[in-house]
């Protein structure tokens, strides 16, 4: 029999959007992160998203805490979503940038994400930058 008051008590999982044209990066940043990449967090959901219009649908239905976008998708780029989204969206969640080299991060500025992790991708910077925004601490 389940206790009532420790699944009431328990946290609901923080939906994490994870966006790339590229199936496999999708997996490695789901891999990179795995389902608790801290323990004072809840657990993770991923929603997984290969193309922007539906980017678009699942951020405006609501409900998201954060969002990776593959800033090397393709045809539409995870940075270009990101300032839409932020210049559309009232209650924008956090969005991280997956950039194709740490020189690109100027163009993550433009875009407003509030973080950019460049490729190759380190699990432990990811998760470190996720783990941040997700406990509403600035990046630096």
């Amino acid at each position: 029999m389940t206790d009532p008051t420790t699944s009431a008590s328990r946290p609901a999982a923080l939906r994490v959007l994870v966006y790339s044209d590229d199936a496999d990066t999708r997996e490695q940043v789901i891999r990179a992160l795995g389902r608790r990449p801290d323990p004072e967090l809840p657990e993770l959901d991923f929603v997984e998203v290969a193309t922007a219009p539906m980017v678009i649908r699942h951020m405006d239905a609501g409900g998201i805490d954060l969002a990776i976008l593959d800033g090397e998708a393709t045809p539409a780029g995870g940075m270009g979503i990101a300032k839409q989204l932020k210049d559309e969206l009232e209650q924008c969640p956090p969005v991280v940038v997956l950039t194709g080299r740490a020189d690109d991060a100027w163009l993550a500025d433009w875009s407003r994400a509030e973080a950019a992790v460049p490729r190759p991708l380190d699990p432990f910077r990811l998760a470190e930058t996720v783990v941040a925004l997700l406990r509403g601490r600035s990046i630096t």
